[in-house]
């Protein structure tokens, strides 16, 4: 169910274009997308630490809000335990637990 509730959320803030805030090559977004859409209850560390290189664009170790799309970007608030407006690796990993 989360699955699917994952998933409808990246399609419509993907087709409302406001969460793609000039991240990357599109190829990028693809790849970051079909990824995100794929995270389930058994996803690994390995794959959000893909997730994170795909977003992480300007490559400062860190996921800006102009970078995340999708759950990680309706969800950033939630993630970003720091407060400080970006997500590292460690705060994405969190995305797991949202999954559950």
């Amino acid at each position: 169910m989360k699955k699917i509730l994952l998933s409808l959320v990246l399609m419509m803030t993907l087709l409302n274009c406001n969460s793609i805030k000039n991240i990357g090559s599109p190829t990028n977004i693809k790849q970051a997308a079909t990824l995100l859409s794929s995270l389930n209850s058994n996803s690994t560390e390995k794959e959000i630490s893909s997730l994170f290189n795909l977003l992480d664009i300007n490559k400062d170790a860190t996921i800006g809000n102009t970078e995340a799309i999708g759950a990680i970007e309706e969800n950033f608030n939630v993630l970003d335990t720091d407060n400080n407006f970006s997500i590292n690796l460690t705060e994405l990993k969190g995305l797991l637990a949202l999954l559950e």
